[in-house]
């Protein structure tokens, strides 16, 4: 089990990461995590839903996901309370407190989880959540050490050097457990190094000698870590540059409750295409080609955000200009007339008034839906491939005119003037020739015949090159099988 000394240390990528490694080496590998907290979810071939982090692990493994690989996923809602699935399922919303005295009574059926996932691999590699150190919640843990008491686990602890603090952070952590955690921690590693690791000897001299613990390596920054799906929202816009040669600019809301933001990746990747995400008071540019409203996983609530930012002005001035308006999921609801939640699916019963660049209405229904697509764009004829993940239902004159077809169907709208379009379907900018005619109605015509999904394969095969060379991978496996 990989555990951190904080959040966003790098414990998915690494996990990812070793998970191909691991492969690679003939082993049947599976991921794991008891418990994730993100609005970044992916569709299963068993009809749930897991973290899109547990997706990319699965991906590295080559294998389908399964509810298994994250039986416990929390999606936040509001500042106090998220949404809570289990094994896939929406199993109702809880305000923090509740669910810190609720998800002990989830532990058998995490156990229950993880030993299906078990009988199926060789090794499972197992991701923490947040900081091992999080004493204060230590009481029915059911994510770092208390799974790892549970399923009789040893534990590598991460840390980040580039946020500064790493020796504190180790032996602060190693400070604060129980000596029976302590007996659990086999060694660590140092994530996120920039310059000459030799420089950092004296750290690790200092980090064992106040703990005991061996280091299984420093590794250093993985430069192309950004080509790979990022899980948490707080990593949106890092390490974003301007494009000086970009033919193409997409300008992203960064929503309060963003969701699956990793439907921009593909677009991101593009060698001609700028995205930029809008923080708050950030105001959409006058070079702007697209508008792209992200999916949210609480459509009034961000509704009321987009206009406290005074986002909705822009907008409508983007599209009196001449410009295109791109809605996925929640984002695809906001551009409707209304958005209605009598029942209080999302927050609190009500309704909201939307954009009105599409003519539909949205009402929230208690039913979740579910299911991967295979499909085709109506306009290009385009094969397009992606998931939904979604609660509520859109209807109104202008799904008389839909973006895609599939399974004998037809979703999204599209507007008279053809410059508004909404969907529910998410991951639909990976598929390369779709994406390639959707930029060449605004590149008019320039085509680049990028593969978004050969990058992030080349990639994940870099990542597993790098932590070989960087980690000692075999001491590791060997204490798994011995621990």
């Amino acid at each position: 089990m990989f555990q951190g000394t904080g959040s966003d240390v790098g414990k998915s990528l690494l996990v990812a990461g070793l998970c191909r490694a691991y492969k690679r080496r003939g082993l049947k590998v599976a991921p794991f995590k008891p418990q994730n907290m993100s609005n970044n979810a992916a569709v299963t071939a068993d009809g749930g839903e897991i973290g899109r982090a547990q997706a990319l692990q699965a991906r590295a493994c080559g294998l389908e996901l399964t509810v298994d690989m994250n039986p416990v996923l929390l999606k936040p809602q509001t500042e106090v309370g998220a949404q809570v699935v289990v094994q896939g399922q929406v199993e109702g919303a809880m305000a923090a407190r509740e669910y810190t005295d609720y998800k002990l009574s989830l532990l058998p059926r995490v156990l229950e989880s993880y030993q299906r996932l078990s009988e199926t691999a060789d090794l499972v590699l197992i991701e923490g959540a947040g900081s091992a150190a999080e004493v204060n919640l230590r009481k029915n843990d059911i994510a770092n050490m208390g799974f790892a008491e549970a399923a009789n686990l040893p534990v590598v602890l991460i840390g980040d050097i580039d946020r500064g603090g790493v020796i504190a952070s180790i032996v602060g952590t190693h400070e604060l457990i129980t000596e029976d955690e302590k007996a659990r921690l086999v060694g660590y590693i140092i994530n996120k190094f920039r310059g000459d690791a030799s420089l950092f000897d004296d750290g690790l001299k200092i980090i064992g000698d106040k703990t005991g613990l061996k280091s299984f390596g420093v590794v250093p920054w993985f430069k192309e870590a950004g080509l790979l799906p990022a899980e948490d929202a707080m990593s949106l816009g890092q390490g974003q540059t301007n494009k000086d040669k970009a033919t193409i600019k997409i300008a992203v809301p960064r929503l309060s409750r963003i969701a699956n933001f990793d439907d921009l990746d593909p677009l991101a990747a593009e060698p001609d295409v700028e995205v930029v995400f809008l923080g708050p008071g950030d105001a959409v540019s006058g070079d702007t080609d697209v508008v792209l409203i992200p999916g949210t996983k609480a459509t009034i609530g961000d509704l009321h955000y987009l206009r406290s930012q005074n986002w909705h002005t822009d907008i409508l001035a983007h599209y009196r200009r001449g410009g295109m308006v791109v809605g996925l999921c929640g984002g695809y609801q906001m551009l409707g007339n209304i958005v209605r939640d009598p029942l209080g699916i999302e927050g609190p019963a009500g309704e909201a008034e939307g954009l009105g660049l599409l003519n539909v209405n949205t009402t929230m229904e208690p039913s979740k839906t579910l299911w991967e697509i295979d499909g085709t764009e109506i306009e290009s004829g385009k094969a397009v491939k992606g998931y939904q993940i979604h609660m509520g239902e859109t209807e109104g004159v202008d799904r008389g005119r839909p973006w895609f077809s599939y399974h004998g169907a037809v979703e999204g709208a599209i507007s008279a003037d053809g410059r508004v379009l909404g969907s529910y379907l998410h991951g639909m900018f990976a598929s390369d020739e779709f994406r390639g005619a959707f930029l060449d109605r605004i590149r008019q015509g320039t085509t680049h015949g990028f593969s978004y999904e050969a990058q992030v394969e080349e990639t994940l095969d870099n990542l597993a090159n790098y932590l070989e060379e960087h980690l000692d991978l075999d001491q590791m496996l060997n204490i798994a099988k011995t621990f």
